[in-house]
């Protein structure tokens, strides 16, 4: 899955994002509403890593969630 496909299923992909990192809330999820960038520092903000380890652990479940 990329990015644009991210945003275009953003209630389904949203709760995989609710999978991989469990402290986001809906709330937390509809402020970013599928801005990469946005979610990426609330990432970093959240569990105290750095900008780049949040693109990649993104990254991470963009690719596994192909098919979702």
């Amino acid at each position: 899955m990329n990015w644009d496909q991210a945003q275009g299923n953003w209630k389904q992909f949203s709760g995989k994002i609710r999978e991989r990192w469990g402290e986001f809330t809906d709330d937390d999820l509809e402020k970013v509403k599928g801005r990469r960038e946005q979610l990426e520092g609330a990432i970093q903000e959240r569990y105290g890593i750095s900008r780049e380890e949040a693109h990649r652990q993104l990254d991470e479940v963009l690719d596994r969630c192909r098919g979702c």
